[in-house]
């Protein structure tokens, strides 16, 4: 996603067991121990050396983090940073040349995109036999199994979650007579009108042009979806187009800037924004740019339509098929599902995990923001599985969007636009 930190000869599977490790704040890690065990197991243990990519620069953590592990079973674990800049052209080499990793972290974003070439090992229930963290049951829905399979395989678990929730300045709101965020969509535009009334170069609310999940959210929260029960693409729904008119309607009421470049920390720290959809990363940006501001702002749910359904955004890890230390690379997504090992990552890295437990423990329940980040992800979903999202159904949808919203096209014509460039579109 853009500007997101969501800005990811085989051996016999099935071995997988834990072990006490070093404690962290939720109890106590988890590691797995080499021994036999699911259906087809060898007796012997499984071995690697393994080689992961990560994505992003967080090589010297996720070291740390795999160390127990590999103390533990005796796998030593190569890790290779991918910038995410970079991570398109280096699958695109590995799938052409066979010779990729053993893990690889993969964003949702991309996820049907490799899993389309054949690259990533199914992990069907004989596959995970044995490796009772790696149950999609122990995941968030929205990203668990079936959520994200692709052509009816599941060929990844999840990792690491991020989401989207309602920034504000409860000081302008409350200055403005505005005592609650707003807790519903109408709430929100009425609110963002009101705000915007302060003056020049003064909004209500900030909407990134290069957003394209943002519409789809207003349109699971109106009740709708963008997927048929035939699995195609379909935008032609009464949801989508209250979606529509909310999305457009903002721009008609001169309530969001205009400016393709405005940046949302800034237009946010300086109060021109003083409401936005964002991520988690976005509160670090503030707290660096601005720790004044601390105690002047927070973080709510998405309003509601008939529902306030957000994003769910961030990544998974796959199995390379080709790899040749497979039960070692299942065993070690078996430690990094663990909610202690999740646990200690939002501790060490920052990012959300994916896992209910880890959800739960203390360690993220304690931290106001984070309770609300979790919350939220238990009613979350993914942008739906189809082929390369960004840039060709999501690039269709804004380019309909902001041509109403900016240009002044007619919303039947942009529409109509709309609907025959994602005529086809599945996510079968």
């Amino acid at each position: 996603m853009a500007n997101s930190s969501v800005r990811r000869a085989l051996v016999p599977a099935g071995l997988a067991a834990v072990l006490a490790l070093a404690a962290c704040s939720s109890g106590g890690a988890t590691t797995p121990q080499a021994t036999s065990g699911g259906t087809g197991s060898s007796s012997a243990a499984p071995t690697g050396p393994l080689t992961v990519w990560v994505m992003g620069d967080a090589t010297t953590k996720f070291d740390t983090l795999v160390a127990p592990f590999t103390q533990s079973t005796g796998i030593k674990v190569k890790t290779v940073a991918i910038p995410w800049d970079s991570v398109d052209q280096k699958m695109t080499t590995a799938v052409a040349s066979g010779d990729g990793p053993d893990v690889v972290q993969v964003g949702l974003s991309k996820l049907r995109t490799y899993a389309d070439t054949g690259a990533l090992l199914t992990l069907d229930d004989a596959t995970l036999a044995g490796h009772a963290n790696l149950a999609s049951s122990n995941f968030l829905d929205g990203v668990a199994g079936k959520a994200t399979a692709v052509g009816g395989k599941v060929v990844s678990v999840p990792w690491i979650a991020d989401t989207r929730v309602l920034f504000y300045r409860s000081d302008i709101l409350s200055a403005a007579g505005i005592s609650t965020p707003p807790a519903t969509w109408d709430e929100l535009r009425a609110d963002a009108k009101k705000l915007a009334a302060r003056g020049a170069g003064k909004y209500g609310y900030y909407i990134p042009q290069w957003d394209s999940p943002l519409p789809v959210e207003m349109t699971w929260d109106f009740g709708g979806d963008i997927i048929g029960a035939d699995g195609k693409v379909n935008f032609d729904t009464p949801e989508f187009r209250k979606a529509v008119d909310l999305y457009t309607g903002l721009y008609a009421d001169k309530s969001v800037p205009t400016a393709g470049d405005f940046d949302q920390t800034q237009g946010f720290v300086s109060g021109a924004a003083p409401m936005l959809v964002s991520g988690p990363y976005l509160a670090a940006a503030i707290k660096d740019a601005a720790p004044d501001l601390a105690g002047k702002w927070s973080v709510a749910q998405l309003p509601k339509g008939t529902t306030n359904t957000s994003l769910l955004a961030g990544s998974n890890m796959a199995v390379w098929a080709k790899t040749a230390h497979k039960d070692a690379a299942l065993a070690l997504l078996d430690y990094l599902s663990t909610p202690a090992t999740q646990v200690k990552w939002f501790q060490l890295n920052g990012d959300l995990p994916t896992a209910k437990a880890a959800l739960a423990d203390n360690a993220l329940t304690s931290d106001p923001l984070v309770s609300v980040y979790a919350a939220q992800l238990a009613n979350a979903k993914i942008v739906p599985l189809v082929p390369n999202w960004d840039g060709a159904t999501g690039k269709a949808l804004l380019d309909a969007l902001n041509s109403i919203a900016l240009k002044g096209t007619d919303k039947e014509t942009a529409l109509t636009a709309l609907f025959a460039a994602t005529k086809g579109q599945s996510i079968g």
